[in-house]
This record gives C-alpha cells, structure tokens and sequence, in this order.
C-alpha cells in the first residue's frame, strides 16, 4: 500500500541485510516513523508493546525475529530460547504461535551453519504467503461488496472494528482488503471507522490508511454502530480476527462482540476475514479455550494525541485511585458470524464450512 505515493509493506528487511525494519504504530496518525530492529529483544519488545501489531503481522514479525537470532547465535538452545521468548509477547493471536512453530519445524533438523540464511529465507517467504492471502481474500470479499451494491445501490456502508487494514498484516489487510478491491474497482464505497478504545486503533490506524487511500470514511464512537444499525445506515460489517476456532468462533478486539450483537438484531450481515494461519484447528469453544489478553490499564486509563501546539502528549482520563480492567479480546460465537472470508473463498462460520475450504485439516 502507498504512504504519501509511496509502496509500502509493515516489515521488510534493512538494506544491510542483517537488521529489519517496521513502522512504529505506536506513533500513528501524528507521526510517521521507522524503527530498526537488530535483535531477539528488538523484535519481541516490537510485540510486546505494539509498534507492531495484527495478528498476520505479529507472526511475521516473529520469524522475522527468529531469524534475527539465528545470525546472533545458530545453536538448538538458542533457537529454542528465541522460540519461547518470542511465543511469551502475546497469548491471543494464533498467528504467533504458528509462524514460531513453522520456523522451528524447519530449523531445527538443519546444521547450526545453514540455520540463519535459511531462517531469513523463510522470514521472507512467509511474509509474501501473507501478502498473497490476503490479496485473494480482497477478491472474495469483493463479490459480497458487489452484491450489496447490485441489491440496494450505492454507496455501500462498510462498519468495522479496530484496525484489520494493511498495517495489522504484511500488506493489503484482512477486513479492509475488499474494501480497498472495491474502492480500486469504482464501486461507491463507505467506511464507518469504530474508534476502538482502548488503544483507538480505528480512530488512529483504520482512519488513517483509509486517507492514505482516499476510501470515504466516517470515525465514530464505540458505541454509535447500533444506532447507525437500527436506521439503515450501515449495509455490512466486516471485522478480522486474531484466532479463529475449528468451529467457528471468532476472537477480536474486544467490542467486536456487541457489534456482531447488533448486526444479528438488525437482520445486517456480519462478516470477519482472515487468512488461514489464524485458524485454532485444535481449539472447538472459543469462549472457554481461547487466552483473553489482559493487558496495562494505563491503555484505558491514558490516551495519546496531538497539543494544540504540536506537541504529542499523554493526558490521563480517569481519577487518580480508580482501578481499571483491560480485556483486549472477546469472542463471538459463530451464530453470529454470516461468512468467514478467506484466501480461499467464503464460508459459513462452522467446522463443515471450514473443512470444505481447507480439507487438509478436516479431522
């Protein structure tokens, strides 16, 4: 996607070759920055504090960060280490734990002497798979955005959730993907932009690569997408995901829920994207088997803009003394879900559906 007429991906390798490079989300929309990571520890605190974040990217990040540690020191213990210190950065996204299982399943038989060039092969590799799933699932999810529009005419009202946009994957995006097909195809498209607190990844990441774009879009409060619901101002919902079970259930930014909530009462299709490697195939409730993400109160607690005078500040919301709980994640239940949107086609959110599109794992 471009930055300023610019291509860009979220991760890439350095022109040194022995270091990566990411954009710090933590500085957007106020600041656009690039951060090198030349480490073990540079890729696992990039995790841990979200300069990255998405569950595609967080797996790509990871390989990426195994291949940082295989340059350093190519030993089993050293590829073992790297593994678990990267896997402890965050419970929730499936996609962690997948890319670090890939990278290991491939090093480990290797000598210790091919095991750093061929750890930053496979980086590389896995980030163009990303790139490529989630381009076809923009194709797919475009047909339904086709649909709608024959059905009532334009523009097409799009709500979603947090930011599933080309900066929480490699490139392209999983929830934003068809939209950007769309928009690129001349259909009349419209975003409603959830702020997402905590952490406002609608309001400062989705707003902001939208604009990049030139796709129209409209930032709302949390709670607003009932009330656009009820009065026919929103056509579809499309949300990503961070793990997704064998049966279905699908786990995102917390919210996600109560918009699928208001979806299912106002009769408007609810649809989440993903590509496969954020599928659970050993996990059937996600309710009780997936790890919710508890993460700093300071995220509820305290907010990040930009002064009056320019200056980026972090101004407290809540009074001194009161406590705080943050969930990053809730999950909805499959009844909820319309369609699943993969690389591979759509699909009801259930085992069957599943299965017929990915056969291999239909045990």
């Amino acid at each position: 996607m471009n930055i300023d007429s610019l291509p860009y991906r979220t991760i890439w390798p350095a022109e040194d070759g022995v270091a990566v490079e990411i954009i710090d989300q933590t500085r957007l929309p106020h600041e656009f920055l690039t951060v090198r990571l030349e480490n073990l520890h540079d890729a696992a605190i990039a995790i841990k504090n979200m300069l990255v974040r998405g569950a595609p990217l967080i797996g790509a990040t990871a390989a990426y960060g195994v291949a940082l540690a295989m340059s350093a020191d190519a030993s089993g213990t050293a590829l073992e280490e790297a593994c678990a210190t990267l896997a402890a950065t965050r419970p929730t996204a499936i996609n962690l734990r997948w890319a670090l299982t890939r990278m290991q399943a491939l090093l480990a038989p290797l000598p210790p002497e091919q095991r750093a060039h061929a750890a930053w092969q496979e980086a590389a590799m896995l980030c163009d798979e990303d790139v490529a799933a989630n381009r076809a699932i923009g194709q797919h999810g475009l047909m339904l955005i086709q649909g709608m529009l024959e059905r009532k005419g334009g523009p097409v009202n799009i709500l979603t959730h947090c930011n599933a946009g080309w900066l929480a994957t490699v490139d392209w995006g999983t929830a934003l993907a068809p939209i950007y097909a769309a928009f690129d195809a001349g259909i009349p498209v419209h975003v409603w932009v959830d702020e997402t607190r905590p952490r406002n990844q609608g309001a400062s990441l989705t707003a902001w690569e939208l604009r990049q774009h030139g796709v129209p879009h409209t930032v709302i409060a949390d709670n607003t997408g009932g009330h656009l619901m009820q009065h026919g101002m929103v056509d579809m919902a499309i949300v990503g995901t961070d793990r997704t079970t064998a049966c279905g259930d699908v786990c995102n930014k917390i919210g996600t829920y109560l918009k699928a909530l208001a979806a299912a009462d106002n009769g408007i299709p609810f649809y989440v994207a993903l590509p496969s490697p954020t599928i659970d195939w050993t996990l059937d409730d996600g309710i009780r088997e997936i790890p919710i993400e508890e993460r700093d109160a300071r995220e509820l607690t305290h907010i990040q803009g930009r002064a009056e005078n320019g200056d980026l500040v972090t101004v407290r919301l809540t009074p001194h003394g009161s406590p705080a709980a943050n969930y990053a994640f809730d999950v909805t239940p499959a009844r909820l879900v319309t369609g699943l949107i993969t690389e591979r086609g759509i699909c009801k959110a259930s085992r069957d559906g599943l299965s017929k599109l990915f056969p291999e794992h239909a045990k």
